[in-house]
C-alpha cells in the first residue's frame, strides 16, 4: 500500500506540473516553484529524452513518461508484494 500511494503522489507532482506548465503558470510563484521543483527531482532522469521543437509536448513527453513509469512500477511492485 505505501509502494502504491509513493508511485500515486509521484505520479501527480509530474502531472500537476504538466499542467501548470501547459497553462503558463506564473513561474515566479512559491507553489508552482515548489511543484517545478519536486517534478524536476522526480524526472531528472528523463530530461531531454525527447526533443521537440514544441515546447508544450516536449514538456508533456519528458514528464509524462516518468509519471506513467513509476505509475507501472509502483502499482506492480504493489500487487507482487500483496500476493506474497
Amino acid at each position: 500500500m505505501i509502494i502504491h500511494s509513493f508511485a500515486d503522489v509521484a505520479a501527480a507532482f509530474l502531472g500537476l506540473w504538466i499542467l501548470l506548465y501547459l497553462l503558463e503558470a506564473n513561474q515566479a510563484n512559491v507553489f508552482v516553484g515548489f511543484v517545478h521543483g519536486v517534478a524536476d527531482w522526480l524526472a531528472g532522469w528523463s530530461q531531454d529524452i525527447f526533443i521537440m521543437e514544441t515546447e508544450g509536448l516536449r514538456a508533456f513527453f519528458n514528464y509524462a513518461l516518468p509519471a506513467l513509469i513509476y505509475l507501472g512500477v509502483g502499482h506492480g511492485a504493489a500487487a507482487w508484494l500483496r500476493r506474497l
